[in-house]
């Protein structure tokens, strides 16, 4: 794929974050899916994330911040990414409150990653080699969801293609020579923007 510049991929990136919303959306009203009143909260789940386009999206959101709210941020990260490791260390998947959540609320919310956006509800996802993945949605979907004959399912397979093309897009032929991303949000907060002009 052709190289775009940085602002045409961000703005498909956030079109196609746009179509994300809508198909959650209507894959968690038909399954009576709603956060209100949950007395659990995903965002202390454990995930890893692996382009750097959302990588680079994620710290123009971060930019926009006041400097003061932003070094919050980046101080809260240190404290996840040690915490983690540790638990890590010790055989324990971490279960710690994301740096960006202030009382319930994402302080990046336009600028928060894919899986961020489509957990919660079921969904598959078709891998190139055609094996498909499944997974049963939070508690709250999988309680919903146990007696349904006919399960609305959410297929992101589209969505992840897109989000290639742009990873590609954003990358040009840098992409075959760079470094597999593998972090979690903590972890793209406390080593800064991704460097691209190697």
């Amino acid at each position: 794929m052709k190289k775009m510049t940085r602002q045409a991929v961000f703005r498909k990136l956030a079109a196609l974050y746009e179509r994300m919303a809508s198909a959650y959306a209507e894959t968690s009203a038909a399954i009576g899916l709603s956060c209100e009143g949950c007395e659990d909260n995903c965002c202390t789940s454990f995930f890893q994330h692996h382009t750097y386009v959302e990588w680079l999206y994620l710290w123009q959101g971060l930019n926009r911040l006041p400097e003061e709210k932003r070094n919050e941020y980046v101080s809260r990260a240190q404290d996840y990414v040690r915490n983690a490791q540790a638990m890590l260390d010790n055989g324990v998947r971490p279960n710690i409150m994301c740096p960006l959540n202030d009382d319930g609320l994402c302080g990046v919310y336009e600028h928060r990653l894919m899986i961020c956006r489509m957990h919660g509800v079921v969904n598959t996802l078709r891998q190139p080699n055609g094996r498909q993945l499944s997974f049963p949605g939070c508690f709250k979907c999988q309680e919903l969801t146990s007696g349904m004959e006919d399960v609305p399912v959410l297929d992101r397979t589209d969505l992840y293609k897109e989000l290639v093309k742009l990873e590609m897009g954003l990358l040009g032929s840098k992409i075959k020579s760079m470094p597999k991303v593998d972090l979690t949000l903590a972890q793209m907060i406390v080593m800064g923007p991704p460097e691209l002009n190697r």
